[in-house]
């Protein structure tokens, strides 16, 4: 009977540390948030002024990769809950707006769509995932400087 009663808060013991909380990734964490005595910063779509975000996007850290934000280069990554063919269109309308031209575009399975502004291309890459959403990867690089390029820009 006794080890009857030490199995069984043995196996309570075990079920209750196998239910420990994960920490929940840094773009859904409030804005005021700690993590070992240290402040985290909140990922802010509102730093990207050059390109268009839409609503209730979600970004994912371990696909970004910025070098610089004046002006964007690098890429961005994040997940929207809007189909692929709603935001082919939104980047097709909402680019331009934000000074990008149009340079190439594939609608397919994989959509992707090409820009250039400045010295620089963006290349929009649309893949629908699980739940009519969609993954965004946003890369944006420099341009060569050199005569054969400056006819497209």
């Amino acid at each position: 009977m006794r080890y009857l009663v030490v199995l069984c808060i043995l196996s309570l013991f075990s079920g209750l540390t196998g239910c420990r909380q994960e920490s929940i990734p840094a773009s859904f964490k409030s804005e005021n948030t700690f993590e070992n005595g240290v402040m985290q910063s909140t990922p802010n779509f509102a730093q990207f002024r050059e390109i268009p975000i839409p609503e209730n996007a979600t970004m994912s850290l371990d696909k970004t990769l910025l070098f610089g934000n004046d002006p964007l280069v690098g890429r961005l990554a994040f997940k929207v809950p809007y189909n692929q063919a709603n935001m082919f269109d939104f980047y097709m309308q909402e680019m331009p707006k934000f000074g990008w031209r149009e340079l190439t575009s594939i609608r397919a399975t994989n959509s992707y769509l090409t820009y250039a502004k400045d010295n620089r291309v963006a290349m929009i890459q649309l893949t629908s995932t699980s739940l009519n959403g969609t993954e965004v990867i946003f890369d944006v690089s420099m341009t060569k400087n050199n005569s054969s390029s400056k006819g497209y820009y």
